[in-house]
């Protein structure tokens, strides 16, 4: 697409094709826009009374709206939307799934994803296979952190062979889809995206990412509006080059100006900051009058008082100077200092008055924007250098009126951050070779550089203009649209949704509301935060009040899902008590957890690369809804436990992945592992308000005599024949990476090492005590000797050589290869080996282990009884096997004392202390 200065009128026809929406018809999408718009205007009144309704005027509200599709509010359509896609599709089909368990890997550079910036966003090529993965054509997929719409692009391109075939899948005339193993995993077809959001930022992007524009009128309409806006302002982006003529600026650097500490002359930050010859930042700064040697932490910065023509008063403001041009005179760009010409074109450009449109906002208050007013930053229209101002405000004005008023205003919101005076400058690259690639911004946070570029909006807005057009394919997109909160979905019915993906804010990574504060001025609309799901000083929001909003989320999205259907959370925080609060929120809501496997996105954000409290790869939490028979059991036989726990492991087992065998290695299912069983049952059990009537020992020998027993892992009848031939063509176990960090996790490392070779204790205890080089400073961590024989079995030279050890040595030894289990040179090499017990022997270990943490969890209630102070040193296998007992036995009381007394940090990065701690405070509240 070309965009050239064409003069064509704007006020033209649409095309008179008949339009039919939920069963109305349209002469054209004027009519069916129009027709919608009256509607809406009178349901604001009751939308209002739903969690999430932006902040805003209601002309404002239905000026950005293009219903029934997309609604600038709570969208009252959705329901009706669903209603007809499921007349649709009224093959109510056998449904289920395993959770997708492989990891996901796709890269940021695609034309998509690269058109309109935002903090965060899943690469709809990722989300893609999710979808093929957990739907059917002609079902209906819930987004209820949608953000830029990725999920709506999704559903979109799982109806195209093409786009599908990029993910690297096989599709045959039929439409069957077929993963690298010719393995069928979907179907090619419609399906249709359901998406909320929060911001009515993000919700634009999303509108502009998935309606269906008409390619050439909107290339018509995109040609006018840069046509007009560039005879109204390509004045302000000129200079002259060496031979005096006017040429356009493609950018400029402005500059900070400080004090110097000693002798308090002025000090031009760049003229002391790059070495220009060098085309390099300096590692060492002097004042150029008094020679002192400085850093920004001891210089002042400079303000100055200046006339703001927007509010027409003064303004205490930084002061900076331009002090590079880069202009293009022939087909040569060259650098230039400002000269005469240049001062007196910013003097008539700060003297300016802007007739149209600009925000007079103060900048919103809270923990992001502090950073802004240190800086000077006060107002939102003091955020963009004066020009680029002018140009903002006309380019409203022109398309205020206009027909595809959203699509334009989210083109300029894009550009906004690559035109601001948040915009930083590579200096390198900036005297090297120059170009836009040297300049950048900080994502996710609000950050002026004290050198920053600025950039010609002018050219920002024909570029985004032009990508945008890039994405106009001819799939039609099935999306509907609604700006609202996920803790309050009352516009959506029961069970209505075929699967869920989210991507949602984590704590204190981002502050969404904040970050979007400066587009949504220019909207018009802000975001009502007040159930903004993050953890913000400003607004008052802790961890609790993070994970509180958070389960109220996953309860509306648990209600709204079909039974025995899936959700998938994305979680990019590698804070423990953050991981803690989403799980601890999605078990209470009454999800189950299946997997959790990683998602990477290939670029870091300023936060992941730099903090601690970012991680680069997300991870990916698949869980589902149970059955409705299991539910109404939990409800109706809550004296049966018995039944309850064996129908739950029944379903758990059944929509667990079977372990993966890639390249002769068998991937290792800790799911499937007694222990992370355990843990799934009594968690599904505490959330429903139940106590487990066995031990973990009791469960054990159960489980080995109900489900079938391979390699350390449980599964149904089924299944394990499936996994029997699965592991034929296995060599051995993939290693599994284990971070240890306390007990539990040293017990698991110890399993995983043994699992693979049956080892001595002097083979062991070397790499063992690299491993525990991380516990936890409160973990008192039992020796090695005793991790070993509480949790595993020696060989000592009695009895035959158990299988596990035979097994091993027969395959690592060709001369022991054809001994039998009680051979004297076979039990001499396997003489003093630790292995891995069988089920029976395991519950019996398990006996003695829970009955020496049950004394040990004893002696922690004594010490608390005769003490005030907070425990130091403690087993966190204790406190938990303690917990489940007083839990067992209702007595919630000890559960919070002892809760209490505990580090609280402890209590926020442990899921199964936490879990026990918050159910028991709810009880003893009651």
């Amino acid at each position: 697409m070309s965009f050239n200065n064409e003069q064509m009128s704007m006020d033209f026809n649409s095309k008179d094709e008949k339009v039919v929406v939920l069963g109305m018809e349209f002469k054209n999408h004027d009519e069916r826009r129009e027709y919608f718009r009256n509607e809406l205007r009178k349901k604001l009144s009751e939308l209002k009374k739903v969690e999430g309704y932006p902040i805003g005027e209601d002309e404002d509200v239905i000026a950005l709206s293009d219903p029934p599709y997309y609604t600038a509010c709570p969208n009252p359509w959705i329901h009706d939307f669903i209603e007809e896609w499921r007349n649709q599709n009224k093959n109510e089909l056998y449904y289920q799934r395993e959770p997708f368990a492989a990891d996901v890997s796709e890269g940021k550079s695609d034309r998509i994803y690269n058109v309109h910036s935002y903090h965060t966003k899943v690469p709809h090529k990722a989300v893609m296979r999710y979808i093929l993965h957990y739907t059917e054509p002609g079902d209906v997929v819930l987004d209820g952190f949608s953000g830029t719409g990725m999920t709506g692009i999704a559903t979109k391109y799982s109806n195209s062979k093409e786009e599908i075939e990029k993910l690297g899948y096989y599709v045959d005339e039929s439409g069957n889809v077929f993963d690298e193993e010719k393995k069928q995993i979907s179907k090619v077809g419609e399906r249709h995206a359901v998406m909320t959001d929060l911001s009515p930022a993000a919700s634009l992007i999303s509108q502009s990412y998935n309606n269906n524009l008409d390619e050439v009128e909107y290339q018509r309409v995109a040609r006018s509006i840069i046509g007009k806006l560039k005879k109204k302002t390509e004045w302000m982006f000129e200079t002259v080059d060496s031979f005096g003529e006017r040429v356009p600026i493609n950018y400029s650097v402005w500059s900070d100006v400080f004090t110097c500490y000693n002798c308090s002359n002025e000090i031009v930050f760049w003229d002391i900051s790059v070495d220009e010859h060098e085309k390099k930042m300096r590692k060492e700064m002097f004042c150029p009058n008094c020679n002192a040697e400085v850093t920004k932490k001891k210089m002042t910065q400079v303000f100055t008082m200046e006339y703001d023509t927007i509010l027409e008063r003064p303004l205490k403001v930084p002061k900076q100077v331009q002090v590079l041009i880069n202009y293009t005179s022939g087909k040569t760009r060259y650098n230039k200092r400002p000269e005469k010409f240049d001062n007196d074109l910013q003097m008539k450009i700060n003297e300016y008055k802007i007739s149209g449109f600009v925000p007079k906002d103060l900048v919103v208050q809270g923990d992001e924007t502090d950073r802004l007013k240190r800086n000077g930053i006060e107002y939102v229209h003091q955020i963009y250098t004066k020009r680029n101002l002018v140009v903002m405000s006309e380019y409203y004005e022109l398309i205020k009126e206009n027909k595809f008023f959203t699509e334009l205003l989210n083109v300029m919101r894009s550009s906004n951050s690559y035109s601001t005076k948040m915009v930083k400058v590579n200096i390198p690259r900036l005297l090297d070779k120059g170009g836009i690639f040297s300049f950048g911004f900080v994502s996710g946070t609000f950050y002026i550089p004290s050198l920053n570029g600025e950039r010609p909006m002018l050219d920002a807005i024909q570029s985004k203009l032009k990508n945008m057009v890039s994405t106009i394919d001819s799939l039609y997109n099935s999306s509907v649209i609604s700006n609202q909160s996920t803790t309050d979905l009352k516009n959506i019915e029961n069970e209505s949704i075929d699967y869920i993906f989210v991507d949602p804010p984590f704590g204190a990574n981002l502050m969404y509301s904040e970050l979007n504060s400066f587009s949504e001025s220019w909207m018009k609309l802000f975001t009502n935060n007040n159930e903004e799901a993050i953890m913000n000083k400003y607004q008052g929001k802790g961890l609790l009040d993070y994970q509180k909003l958070m389960e109220q989320c996953f309860k509306e999205l648990f209600r709204v899902l079909k039974s025995n259907r899936w959700i998938t959370v994305e979680f990019s925080n590698s804070q423990a008590s953050v991981w803690n609060s989403i799980r601890e929120a999605l078990e209470r809501a009454g999800f189950v957890i299946a997997n959790v496997s990683s998602l990477d996105k290939k670029q870091g954000s300023f936060k992941a690369l730099t903090t601690t409290v970012a991680v680069k790869q997300d991870l990916v939490i698949s869980a589902y809804k149970p059955q409705k028979k299991l539910r109404e059991n939990f409800v109706n036989n809550r004296n049966n436990n018995s039944i309850l726990m064996w129908d739950f492991i029944d379903q758990h087992l059944a929509n667990l992945a079977l372990p993966k065998v890639n390249g002769g290695e068998i991937h290792f299912s800790t799911e499937r592992t007694p222990r992370i069983l355990f843990d799934r049952l009594i968690a599904y059990f505490v959330q429903n308000g139940l106590s487990i009537p066995l031990s973990s020992a009791e469960f054990q020998r159960e489980l080995s005599e109900r489900y079938q027993f391979r390699d350390g892992m449980f599964f149904l009848e089924e299944q394990a024949i499936e996994f029997d031939k699965k592991r034929i063509l296995a060599k051995h176990f993939a290693q599994l990476e284990l971070f240890v960090s306390d007990e539990n996790s040293a017990i698991e490392w110890i399993r995983q090492q043994l699992m693979k070779k049956p080892k001595t204790r002097q083979d062991i205890h070397p790499i063992f005590m690299k491993e525990i080089q991380h516990i936890t400073k409160y973990e008192d961590l039992p020796e090695l000797d005793e991790l070993l024989a509480q949790n595993f079995l020696m060989y000592d030279g009695r009895g035959v050589v158990p299988n596990q050890i035979r097994t091993y040595l027969t395959q690592a030894y060709h001369d022991l290869r054809g001994l039998d289990n009680g051979d004297s040179i076979l039990k001499e090499r396997a003489m003093n080996r630790w292995y891995v017990p069988n089920p029976n022997q395991q519950v019996d270990l398990e006996k003695i282990r829970e009955k020496n943490l049950l004394r040990e969890f004893n002696r922690y209630v004594e010490e608390i009884d005769n003490s005030k102070k907070k425990l130091k040193f403690f087993r966190t296998e204790a406190i938990r096997v303690g917990f489940k007992k007083a839990w067992t036995d209702k007595d919630y009381q000890k559960i919070v004392t002892i809760g209490e007394r505990l580090p609280e940090k402890i209590i926020q990065e442990d899921d199964k202390l936490l879990m026990y701690f918050d159910n028991a405070q709810m009880r003893t509240e009651m």
